[in-house]
């Protein structure tokens, strides 16, 4: 696996601002036909400044991931495309990963995109957002990400339990989750997963668990 890192989205962290507002733009834009970017005056930007970031800061593409923890089209994804993604583009340093939460499939959907923060907290969120991707149930709601569950992952990952169950039970994250869900209905979001692909000339979208033969096409002409 990749080192992980949390990268701010500001700061040092200039080229990145720029990549996550053409994000912004295509976000805003129908959701299952790609398009090309905006201009520059039709951009509407997300709360992404904190947006943790699997990858190098350097590399020259990012990928948005837009996905729900209760989602087994992503848990698919997760386990059947991923793992080619990270070894051919992520570990080398041509791409990196930003993963945007869509909760909506069911009502533990919220508390498990917070729990990821709450161990973000804690400098654990790609480890816990695997965790809860690799332990993924396909039945909606049927309480494996309930808030008991979500704490007995944090345990396992030997977090600081006080810190993470103050986090989530005060749903400290609550608004952060509300907002780009929101977003997303708001402007024709309709499935998970889905991704756009940015690189410095331009982006693609891909909707649906797709091979991996599918994002090699595209990354393959960005990088």
């Amino acid at each position: 696996m990749a080192d992980t890192k949390k990268i701010a989205v500001a700061g040092a962290a200039v080229v990145l601002v720029a990549i996550v507002t053409i994000f912004a733009s295509s976000y805003m834009s129908d959701f299952e036909t790609s398009r090309a970017p905006n201009t520059e005056d039709e951009f509407q930007t997300l709360e992404l400044k904190q947006a943790p970031v699997l990858g190098s800061k350097d590399a020259t593409v990012t990928i948005v991931e837009v996905g729900d923890y209760q989602c087994h089209g992503c848990y698919n994804w997760f386990k059947n495309t991923k793992p080619a993604v990270l070894e051919e583009y992520i570990e080398t340093g041509k791409a990196n990963l930003i993963f945007v939460d869509f909760a909506f499939l069911g009502r533990d959907s919220p508390k498990a995109a917070q729990a990821t923060y709450c161990a973000d907290d804690q400098g654990m969120y790609w480890k816990y957002h695997d965790l809860l991707y690799s332990s993924h149930e396909p039945q909606i709601d049927n309480g494996w990400v309930n808030p008991e569950r979500l704490k007995a992952f944090a345990f396992s990952l030997d977090l600081d339990m006080d810190l993470f169950g103050s986090c989530l039970d005060s749903e400290k994250y609550s608004k952060r989750i509300q907002f780009n869900s929101q977003q997303a209905r708001e402007h024709g979001v309709r499935a998970t997963p889905g991704f756009f692909i940015i690189g410095p000339d331009g982006q693609q979208q891909i909707t649906g668990a797709q091979p991996f033969s599918v994002f090699k096409q595209i990354m393959d002409s960005m990088v």
